[in-house]
């Protein structure tokens, strides 16, 4: 390998429920890596069922890395994502290991993947408090509309449903003058990356993110949604996830149990939508529409070597 050639490693990529995890694991057994979690709901500790993080069994075969590192009540930003993932794969390089970034964050693995400027923007009370107001006065759906005025891209990775997100791309946009989702490369790329994408066909990843959903009520969701809230109360940003706030109705008696999953099947069905959506628009992802394919495998160890 030249001297001159960043650190190689490999981003996975695609919507929740595609199968990310499974391949990321096979690889890494493979060819000796360990995974960085590219998942901005895995951070937190306490919320495993409803982010569907891997499991006990799969975090002892394969070290995982950035996964429960917050409480639900702290803040972390892109900024602080991308700082604390050059770290840990860095480390996983030094020690003669292959770091594989592994999730459905599209501008986490972006801020890795192309060394992104991250537009440095500090809380403006002031101003989250103006654009709250609008909120109550017009709609989150108006707030969202003026976001994607601004920054067309956070079509792609804010929920519009989710009003601390809408809130926080609008104060970035609107302090510094920068689109949230700037994608501004002032430095060489950090490392050399293959980025594989997984595709699954519509009604196999619709069928998919239903049957998880299912499973995630059966194994205890709304019980972790009950401990958590117990603990921190309803006020944490993290709380906003897909899986949580479609909970905590049930939890107060205005909906139902069958009425909780339907929401979140949906929310998570259109959230893979703005997930495929911003991935198709990198040219660089090679993309696998199967399940693990011999050719995915050929093409890390060609990448490797």
């Amino acid at each position: 390998m030249s001297s001159n050639r960043p650190p190689r490693i490999i981003a996975i990529v695609g919507p929740t429920a595609s199968g990310k995890t499974t391949l990321a694991i096979a690889l890494a057994k493979k060819f000796g890596g360990e995974i960085v979690s590219a998942d901005s709901r895995q951070i937190y500790r306490g919320m495993d069922i409803g982010t569907a993080k891997p499991t006990a069994a799969e975090r002892r075969a394969i070290p995982h890395h950035l996964i429960d590192i917050k409480g639900p009540d702290e803040d972390y930003t892109v900024a602080d994502y991308q700082r604390d993932a050059f770290v840990a794969i860095d480390d996983i390089i030094a020690r003669g290991k292959f770091p594989l970034l592994v999730g459905g964050t599209g501008l986490y693995v972006r801020a890795v993947v192309e060394n992104l400027d991250i537009p440095k923007a500090a809380a403006d009370p002031k101003l989250r408090a103006e654009i709250e107001g609008d909120i109550a006065r017009d709609s989150l759906a108006a707030a969202f509309k003026r976001l994607i005025a601004l920054d067309p891209e956070a079509a792609y990775v804010v929920d519009p449903k989710n009003p601390r997100r809408v809130v926080r791309a609008l104060e970035v946009a609107l302090t510094t003058g920068a689109p949230f989702t700037a994608q501004r490369l002032k430095r060489a790329p950090r490392y050399d990356a293959l980025t594989l994408g997984l595709n699954p066909a519509p009604e196999i990843l619709r069928e998919r993110i239903d049957r998880r959903v299912d499973a995630m009520m059966r194994g205890g969701l709304v019980n972790e949604v009950r401990v958590l809230i117990k603990k921190y109360g309803t006020a944490p940003a993290a709380f906003d996830a897909i899986g949580y706030r479609e909970v905590i109705p049930y939890l107060n008696g205005t909906a139902s149990l069958e009425d909780t999953a339907a929401a979140i099947k949906l929310n998570t069905w259109h959230y893979a939508k703005r997930q495929m959506t911003w991935f198709r628009k990198d040219p660089t992802v090679q993309w696998d529409n199967g399940a693990v394919a011999n050719m995915t495998f050929a093409a890390v160890e060609t990448f490797i070597k």
